[in-house]
């Protein structure tokens, strides 16, 4: 696949691993005016609409972040959206939040970063879950709440601070410490003492593994890649590809989800993502394989990196917004999550989800105009694209009739994705909602498709629409 041009080259791809899927990924033209079908509407269904949305700058873990607490970040998306937005904390109904590896003292973030927000101590905030697609999580939960008349105005988003992340004794010392805090004589103490070995101290480390397989999601990445016959070149004409549109959007302008942040002790204040770096072929080449050594083909390059960041939206009825005088973005008009085998597809929930979530709303691939797919990894990515692009794939696992088709790569990630940006793994769900829906002004679209894979061989789809008159600032 030659990336650089956004458009699938085709070229016939040898047998696959799993279960010899092979298809020749095509590039489809590229039509300048394609009517998009309106989505199907579900009777006495209230308009929900995504009002606005901000992140912090996405920072490689690490860096200039790294002596906050993740509740600070949070606590700067939040103030960051109400105060582009002109909102009263007062209006807030509830705050639901995304964290996948959590701060001990602060477990349930949610809470925390509102009450350091100064929200009112009457507004119910919990937090979700769900790996690389909790603010997806947190944003859907948020439409259940609405949809049910249960409340009216929700704040969604997510944080990820891999700067300081919970190392833990072993078992071993923690089940001695337990015992020691309980123990009530100093003979009690000594014998537990006695007890003790210098293996104890050994640290048990966090780990992006899964918990079912013991598998790290980059041994599986390289797996899938295998699986599907990506090549190396392929993966890294794409990472390039990533890199080179999100540096034009920076350039340009386009970030306007991103809010500055000053960091107290810093002098220069934090006003955009330090991922971002386009190389050359050439350098890309050299690097050497992360994680299936030494014949893999997943390098640091061509995979996500660990990111410190935050997000946050807001998202209410249409009646409601009319009523507060605001102008959304975009309407939410569905979303559903898959689930597949963690083991060998644990990446290729775009894949299962996109076709799925088209179906339920009555729409083809050439209706969407925006695609804002999560890039874990490049392979991962092209992976999604063959595994949607074959006929045994998609007759064999989605139960369809023929393939689903290759998507129109001129509308996909135009502004480059998690592998470039950055990937705090709760939070990405709302900058990908936000691209979708500043996208859609700045290219002149109506229909966009969110889809992100997650960790548990899960995954996400959304459709988002353009709202009449939306702006992308």
């Amino acid at each position: 696949m030659n990336f650089q041009n956004a458009c699938v080259l085709g070229r016939k791809s040898a047998s696959l691993n799993l279960k010899n899927v092979s298809r020749t990924v095509q590039c489809r033209s590229m039509s300048a005016a394609v009517a998009a079908t309106a989505p199907k509407q579900r009777n006495n269904a209230q308009n929900i609409v995504l009002v606005d949305g901000v992140r912090t700058p996405f920072l490689t873990s690490g860096s200039t972040y790294s002596k906050l607490m993740p509740h600070e970040l949070a606590r700067h998306a939040l103030l960051s959206l109400l105060q582009k937005n002109k909102l009263d904390k007062e209006l807030i109904d509830y705050i639901v939040y995304g964290s996948v590896i959590q701060e001990v003292k602060t477990s349930n973030i949610a809470r925390e970063a509102a009450l350091a927000a100064g929200f009112s101590d009457k507004t119910p905030a919990h937090t979700v879950t769900m790996a690389c697609i909790s603010s997806n999580a947190a944003i859907t939960t948020g439409m259940g709440l609405i949809a049910t008349n249960t409340y009216d105005i929700i704040v969604a988003g997510g944080v990820e601070f891999m700067s300081d992340v919970p190392i833990r004794h072993s078992r071993k010392m923690r089940a001695l410490m337990l015992k020691a805090n309980k123990a009530k004589t100093l003979g009690q103490r000594l014998s537990l003492l006695s007890t003790f070995r210098p293996g104890f101290l050994a640290p048990e480390l966090p780990a992006v593994a899964e918990f079912s397989s013991g598998e790290t999601m980059g041994h599986s990445a390289d797996r899938l890649a295998s699986a599907f016959n990506v090549s190396r070149e392929e993966q890294d004409s794409y990472a390039l590809r990533s890199h080179t549109l999100a540096k034009e959007a920076q350039e340009k302008g386009y970030f306007t989800d991103l809010v500055p942040f000053k960091v107290q002790g810093v002098d220069q204040v934090v006003d955009k993502d330090n991922g971002i770096r386009v190389s050359t072929p050439e350098s890309l080449a050299k690097l050497r394989p992360a994680f299936v050594k030494p014949y893999g083909t997943i390098t640091a390059a061509n995979a996500s990196f660990l990111t410190d960041g935050a997000s946050a939206c807001v998202i209410m009825t249409e009646e409601k917004a009319k009523q507060l005088g605001l102008k959304p973005k975009a309407y939410l008009r569905d979303f559903l999550y898959v689930s597949q085998d963690p083991v060998d597809q644990l990446l290729l929930g775009p894949a299962y989800g996109i076709p799925k979530l088209l179906s339920k709303a009555g729409l083809k691939l050439n209706d969407i105009d925006s695609w804002e797919i999560h890039e874990a990894f490049a392979g991962q990515i092209v992976a999604n694209l063959k595994a949607l692009d074959s006929d045994w794939f998609c007759k064999t696992y989605l139960g369809l009739s023929e393939k689903v088709g290759t998507p129109d790569l001129s509308k996909w990630n135009n502004w480059g994705g998690s592998l470039s940006i950055g990937h705090p793994f709760a939070a990405t769900g709302v900058r990908l909602c936000m691209h979708t829906a500043n996208r859609l002004v700045r290219e002149d679209g109506k229909l966009g498709v969110v889809a992100a894979c997650a960790a548990g061989g899960q995954g996400v789809a959304m459709l988002i629409e353009r709202y009449p008159g939306a702006t992308a600032d």
